[in-house]
C-alpha cells in the first residue's frame, strides 16, 4: 500500500511540474494614480514573465495611471522600458485617456503602445481567453 501511496503523489507532482510549464495569458488592469499599484503591477508582469518565458503578458493603462507610462512623471519607468523590449510583454495606453488628458504619444515611455480604449482592450483579450488580473 506504501508503494501506491508513493507512485500516486510521484505521478501527482509529475502533473503539477508539467502544467507549469504551459504557456498562459494574462492581462493586468491598472488605473490607479498610486505609485505603489505601479510597482506592484511592473513587479508581478517582471517576475512571471521570468518564470514563464514563453507566456504572453499586457499592461493595461487608463484613467488615473496615465503617469505609469508617461517620460516625464513615471516612478516604473526603468522598469516599464525594460518590459517592454520583451516580445512577450506589451504595455498598453488607452488613447481616450491620453485625448482627456492632452498626453501627446511623445510623451509616452518608449515600447508603449496606443489602444484606441483600454476596456475595450482587455474585453478583447478575456474574449481570446487570456486571464484578467485588476492590480489595486
Amino acid at each position: 500500500m506504501k508503494h501506491y501511496v508513493i507512485f500516486f503523489f510521484t505521478c501527482l507532482l509529475s502533473l503539477n511540474l508539467l502544467a507549469q510549464d504551459k504557456p498562459v495569458q494574462i492581462v493586468f488592469d491598472v488605473t490607479s494614480d498610486d505609485v505603489k499599484v505601479h510597482q506592484k503591477a511592473v513587479r508581478h508582469v517582471k517576475m512571471m514573465s521570468e518564470a514563464y518565458p514563453d507566456s504572453d503578458f499586457e499592461i493595461v493603462v487608463y484613467s488615473g495611471a496615465l503617469d505609469m507610462v508617461l517620460n516625464e512623471k513615471s516612478s516604473v519607468a526603468y522598469d516599464l522600458k525594460k518590459l517592454a523590449e520583451n516580445e512577450h510583454v506589451t504595455v498598453a495606453v488607452c488613447a481616450g485617456t491620453m485625448a482627456r488628458e492632452k498626453a501627446e504619444k511623445t510623451d509616452l515611455l518608449p515600447g508603449v503602445k496606443v489602444v484606441p480604449d483600454g476596456i475595450l482592450e482587455i474585453a478583447h483579450k478575456q474574449g481570446q481567453g487570456w486571464s484578467y488580473i485588476k492590480e489595486q
